[in-house]
């Protein structure tokens, strides 16, 4: 028993530790990325050097600088970056404190500016008089002229965390510093452990900036011959146009027809920070039963005829056994078998609860380059000064209410609306705004009917007046472009047949696949890949898996310390991969496993060749 115990104590205090290190080289990339373009370029100077460690919220001494930028020194690199912030630890209040009580002979608790200026200006690095001038200004000093040097020292210490924070959420935030941000895909957080990520609500920055974002998110990759690698190893697949692709088919079974069956409609939904989110649902099984289960891209009736974007897009669906509880979901299986754009599984679940987590690699699901020369009207006025909605908007707003109608009915149940709410506005509609909808929208068996949905948004531009900036808003947040094209979403179907019972499908949630998601899809990649041994490392390996369309390749790490792996895909051939990059490098937390990258290719009717070299750097 007290070996149990003495066991269990020390798997937390491990677990402990292995979150203060993720959060310790959390801020370290934020506050590198903030002064370099990515973590892979080196500190060039001590300029540079003392500019970065401020952004860490040390403030260092020219002698600090000199101790680690000697005359030898003609660059350091992010993880000598990270052993200096190791040693030089920030101040803290009861230290500042102290250094001020040295000059505070009396202990008053303030200290005059003549004498502040004196000791600036003449010790340790000195200052000139317009620097100290700069900083007295801005400090607090009573009507005496003295400074409250404990009021002082909070402000310091509030400035220097919320400057931490602004680098933090930058990383966050910014599309090419995401790119950057090594393990963010890491198989094992510590449970309850909360990293400071900054959270985006699903429509907050939409709200406060309606605009398209621009630009190319790709960062400037570091060259293969710029690495100093101990160790490596290469992968190659050679995969043949997509009309002799070799792939595992999907086959209906025979006596489908006699089977149950149940469907759920759903969507992938591109933010503004590259992040995916979609609906996740949870499967009842009355009984033990064979099962058909597939996912394909929605075709929508209305869409027939138009460019749609989505239908190349690919996807898959993870299904998780529900246990003791939620957070505890085991990976049963994954949707591996593919005919052209449906990816399905067949076999025998028992009764109970399960979840469902659809997937998409964001190769193909990523933010639109291609600028909009003009915007689509969408509202009119017709000889009566009344408005009305223009054929195009009408058509796009049938459109999403085919994505957002989950159960397929032609109705939008209280349920299926607040969705469509949660993503556009952040808000849910409740039981008495419900009522108030059915007193002014066509309703039938108290669920919106699409010409009441086609009201609804009618009346938000007469609420405005005319003004659309409400209506883009939704159409943004919903993956349209300003040409009414769908280009930043992927509506999907699921279908579920059962054997021997009725099964039933519920969407739960609208959010990002987060840990579960990343945890199925590495252990997929464990359980069906090819594993590879890093040359030279013997805890280090590379699995990789071929699943229809896609490769997927994971970096799984068993060694006690953490590791940062190059990745290079400057010999492949017609791919395209999620990162958005040829070389990258990633982080790989000790004991853990992450996805290093998903590769599809660029033609799907020519060969194409996915060659990559993982190295240790």
């Amino acid at each position: 028993g007290n070996q149990k115990a003495t066991r269990l104590e020390n798997s937390q205090g491990k677990k402990s530790q292995h979150a203060e290190e993720a959060i310790f080289y959390m801020n370290c990339r934020a506050a590198y990325l903030t002064v370099l373009k990515s973590s892979l370029e080196n500190i060039k100077s001590k300029e540079q050097l003392s500019l970065v460690l401020q952004q860490a919220g040390r403030n260092p001494s020219q002698k600090t600088i000199n101790k680690y930028w000697t005359s030898q020194t003609s660059s350091l690199n992010f993880d000598d970056f990270c052993a200096i912030l190791r040693k030089e630890k920030p101040a803290t209040k009861n230290e500042l404190l102290e250094a001020f009580g040295k000059i505070d002979t009396d202990k008053a608790g303030y200290v005059s500016h003549d004498e502040l200026c004196k000791i600036l200006t003449t010790r340790g690095d000195k200052m000139t008089w317009e620097e100290v001038t700069s900083i007295t200004k801005q400090a607090d000093f009573n009507c005496n002229g003295k400074l409250d040097y404990n009021k002082f020292c909070e402000l310091y210490l509030s400035t220097r965390e919320q400057c931490c924070k602004a680098a933090r959420d930058r990383l966050e935030t910014d599309p090419r510093l995401r790119q950057q941000h090594f393990g963010n895909q890491t198989e094992n957080v510590p449970e309850g452990t909360t990293l400071p990520l900054s959270k985006h609500s699903p429509r907050a920055s939409r709200k406060t900036d309606h605009k398209l974002a621009k630009g190319d998110s790709r960062a400037p990759s570091r060259p293969s011959s710029a690495q100093s690698s101990k160790a490596s190893t290469c992968t190659t697949v050679t995969v043949g146009a997509r009309s002799s692709r070799n792939t595992k088919l999907i086959i209906e079974p025979d006596t489908i027809k006699e089977w149950q069956c149940a469907q759920s409609r759903g969507c992938f939904y591109l933010e503004e920070n590259g992040e995916i989110i979609s609906h996740k649902y949870r499967l009842h099984l009355p009984q033990r039963s064979a099962l058909w289960i597939t996912i394909k891209p929605f075709s929508i009736p209305q869409a027939q005829g138009k460019s749609c974007h989505w239908l190349s897009v690919d996807t898959a669906l993870f299904i998780l056994k529900e246990n003791e509880t939620q957070e505890n979901l085991q990976l049963v299986s994954f949707t591996e078998l593919q005919n052209k754009e449906m990816f399905g599984w067949r076999g025998e679940l028992g009764s109970g609860i399960y979840w469902l987590l659809p997937f998409t690699t964001g190769c193909r699901l990523r933010k639109e380059k291609t600028q909009i020369p003009g915007e689509a009207k969408l509202v009119w006025r017709d000889e009566d000064g009344e408005l009305a909605l223009t054929k195009e908007f009408r058509a796009a707003l049938l459109d999403i209410f085919e994505t957002i109608d989950l159960d397929g009915n032609g109705l939008l149940s209280l349920e299926e609306y607040n969705f469509f709410e949660l993503r556009t506005s952040g808000e849910k509609c409740d039981q008495e705004a419900w009522a108030v909808c059915k007193e002014n929208f066509e309703m039938k068996k108290n669920e919106l009917t699409r010409q009441g949905f086609l009201d609804l948004n009618l009346m938000e531009a007469n609420d405005r007046d005319g003004d659309p900036w409400d209506l883009w808003v939704t159409l943004l947040s919903l993956g349209y472009n300003r040409a009414l094209e769908m280009t930043e979403a992927c509506p999907f179907v699921i279908d579920i047949c059962a054997e021997r019972c009725k099964p039933r499908i519920k969407a739960i949630s609208l959010e990002a696949g987060g840990s579960q998601l990343s945890r199925a899809l590495c252990r997929s990649v464990l359980n069906k890949g090819e594993a590879k041994v890093l040359d030279g490392s013997e805890s280090i390996f590379i699995h990789t898996y071929r699943s229809g369309s896609r490769i997927t390749s994971v970096i799984e790490n068993k060694s006690e310390n953490k590791v940062i792996i190059h990745v290079n895909n400057e010999q492949s051939k017609n791919c395209l991969n999620n990162r958005g990059l040829t070389v990258f490098a990633v982080e790989v937390a000790p004991k853990s496993m992450m996805v290093s990258q998903h590769v599809m290719a660029l033609n799907e009717q020519e060969e194409w060749i996915y060659s990559c070299v993982h190295s240790l750097v």
